[in-house]
């Protein structure tokens, strides 16, 4: 079962969470095996995307799709992963090119120094004329040194974008996708609502520098094979750690997708008339696999004639997608 665990350091400014994604990771991989198998790097960089975007998404609680991407100019062309407000995640890969079976990030994202890290909130309620909110930064550090793991991407992302410190561990293989991430609070009760960062803390709280360099002995290894429990007692042992009631079962991370057959008719319809019926001429048919979960939406001849087809003028018993 996927999970989530928060926690905090009593008497500190410093949060944590810790996500597992097993079953609902798995079923992502079978899913796209069916249509296309990325190389053992991609994979795992999708994981590790996953886990670390459930992680970002509930230490927001945005009430929106936190979209978290990945591009460049290597054999990767684009990476992304999407989660929702209750945690339903989803992602997808492009690849253009061979893959490394040892590629790290920059060489399968930052080759000539082009790649890019983007995370999107995208509110689910608008106000008039409001656009979702983009944060970027370069897969390079302070010193232009090209980063090689995700997590170094966005640590250095939530130190320049939210003057946050954060320290990340994240590891992804065929069975699990894991994230653990810690987190300094402003020292100040009232700083969150007040909007205060607390930017003179960035880097010099022994708190948080401390439980950071804890963490940081977590190898990826470890993090995939040992279980929550385990994870927080080998790091923790000697600090005071509350935790709160884990999210598990229903509640719990998981993959989900909102594609949906009325959506690929919307997009056809989109295309125009004259489009789409050169398809079904040509092909005999219009297919639409879906990038994240690999279903694949099949409109023939007459299909495609209802589609285009005014409801009024419709013959009876014939259904239009709206």
């Amino acid at each position: 079962m996927s999970e989530l665990h928060r926690f905090i350091l009593e008497g500190m400014p410093v949060r944590g969470m810790l996500v597992r994604l097993t079953g609902d990771w798995q079923e992502v991989l079978r899913r796209r095996a069916a249509s296309d198998t990325h190389p053992l790097p991609v994979r795992s960089l999708l994981g590790q995307m996953a886990a670390a975007g459930v992680l970002m998404q509930a230490s927001i609680r945005f009430n929106g799709a936190l979209v978290l991407q990945v591009f460049g100019d290597g054999p990767v062309k684009l990476a992304v992963a999407e989660v929702q407000p209750d945690l339903a995640f989803r992602v997808t890969g492009t690849v253009v090119g061979d893959v490394p079976a040892d590629a790290q990030l920059a060489a399968m994202l930052n080759v000539h120094g082009g790649g890019r890290c983007a995370i999107t909130l995208d509110p689910k309620e608008k106000r008039p004329g409001q656009q979702p909110y983009q944060g970027v930064v370069p897969l390079h550090g302070d010193r232009r040194e090209p980063l090689q793991q995700l997590s170094q991407v966005l640590e250095h992302y939530m130190l320049q974008s939210e003057q946050l410190d954060t320290r990340l561990v994240l590891a992804a293989n065929d069975e699990v996708a894991a994230g653990l991430l810690i987190q300094r609070m402003p020292t100040a009760g009232a700083g969150n609502l007040a909007g205060q960062r607390n930017e003179d803390e960035i880097g010099i709280n022994e708190d948080f520098n401390r439980i950071a360099l804890l963490a940081a002995t977590l190898t990826q290894a470890e993090l995939l094979a040992l279980d929550a429990e385990t994870v927080l007692h080998r790091l923790f042992w000697e600090e005071s750690l509350r935790r709160f009631e884990p999210q598990q079962g229903e509640s719990a991370p998981r993959f989900a997708c909102n594609c949906s057959r009325e959506r690929v008719g919307r997009m056809l319809l989109g295309l125009g008339a004259d489009e789409v019926h050169g398809i079904v001429a040509e092909q005999g048919r219009v297919e639409i696999g879906c990038e994240f979960c690999g279903v694949k939406y099949h409109f023939d001849a007459v299909d495609v004639g209802g589609l285009f087809t005014p409801v009024g003028t419709q013959a009876p018993g014939s259904a239009a997608i709206n």
